[in-house]
């Protein structure tokens, strides 16, 4: 298994765990919210957490969940998926920022929908 994800044409390396997250502004409470992926055995992504700095228009926390350092907080068990795609409409109020080893932002300007996927 590679430690490194494609990011459209991109690849990023992860840390040794395999892990990184995606960060973004909800388009409509104007707050943010962060989700925590992990690269499988399997070669696919599994979501293992999640984190939102509000509640309201879909942003509830989800079972478990708790405050820590101003956000609502909680571990998820997500299915097994082969890669995300995500939008990049350039209207939208923010990017997403990954991060893993370091941190970069995708999908703030209008383009094509961006893939994350693991590494062939």
């Amino acid at each position: 298994m590679s430690a490194c994800l494609m990011v459209g044409a991109a690849m990023i390396a992860l840390a040794p765990s395999g892990q990184f997250s995606l960060e973004w502004t909800h388009s409509v409470e104007h707050e943010g919210w962060r989700e925590h992926w992990q690269l499988t055995d399997h070669h696919t992504l599994r979501l293992v957490g999640a984190a939102v700095k509000g509640s309201g228009a879909g942003m509830e926390p989800g079972p478990g969940g708790h405050f820590e350092d101003g956000w609502w907080v909680w571990p998820t068990t997500g299915p097994e998926v082969p890669d995300l795609e995500l939008a990049a409409s350039g209207a939208t109020v923010s990017g997403w920022t990954l991060c893993s080893v370091g941190c970069t932002v995708i999908g703030a300007q209008r383009e094509a929908p961006i893939r994350i996927a693991p590494c062939e």
